[in-house]
């Protein structure tokens, strides 16, 4: 559809947003895929529920099961204007944009610290260790008694209460929480997360 002609109206509200705007309405619709909201200064879209639509990644810092788990049809919400998806004529938002991100506060205080965290699973490449609150980092093979990567782990079993040191949180770019083992085998200034 060429929505700059079928729909002008959407077109030229879609164009005056800029990265970053903080958008308000109420949540019209909820899909397996995301969630569409309607906007308050916004037209309405002659095909979707909402002019504004928030992908699941981008409702919550959180793991989630289901967009339920966040929202539901009619709560009002606020979100950042993300972008302008021309293919739908839709503003793509985020709800969590407007949130802390949990992990810089993780990283802020468990980096070069030893922390007690439960083995989620192990596999050839490492050890997953979880922390509660969704927080999972990784133990990789070589860490572990400076095996290679490609070997089986076999020190710890999924569901064992293990100590290991924060070595990074590369928060930019992956995501992700890197571990290791501790130097020492003493556990003294364990940190509890909390």
């Amino acid at each position: 559809m060429d929505w700059q002609s079928e729909s002008p109206e959407l077109w030229a509200f879609l164009e005056t947003l800029h990265r970053g705007d903080i958008l308000s309405g109420t949540v019209a619709a909820i899909e397996r895929f995301g969630v569409f909201e309607a906007l308050d200064d916004g037209p309405a879209h002659p095909l979707f529920p909402g002019v504004g639509f928030i992908v699941i990644p981008e409702l919550s810092w959180r793991r989630i099961e289901a967009p339920t788990d966040v929202v539901h049809v009619g709560q009002r919400v606020s979100c950042e204007f993300l972008q302008f998806d021309t293919y739908n004529a839709e503003a793509r938002l985020s709800l969590k944009a407007l949130e802390p991100d949990p992990l810089r506060a993780f990283a802020d205080r468990t980096v070069g610290q030893e922390i007690r965290g439960m083995v989620e699973k192990t596999v050839p490449i490492g050890v997953f260790v979880e922390f509660g609150d969704g927080f999972v980092g990784l133990v990789p093979s070589i860490e572990i008694d400076g095996r290679p990567a490609v070997s089986p782990v076999e020190d710890w079993e999924a569901g064992e209460e293990i100590t290991v040191v924060v070595t990074e949180v590369d928060l930019p770019t992956h995501r992700r929480i890197f571990l290791s083992r501790p130097k020492n085998a003493q556990r003294e200034g364990v940190v509890p997360v909390a």
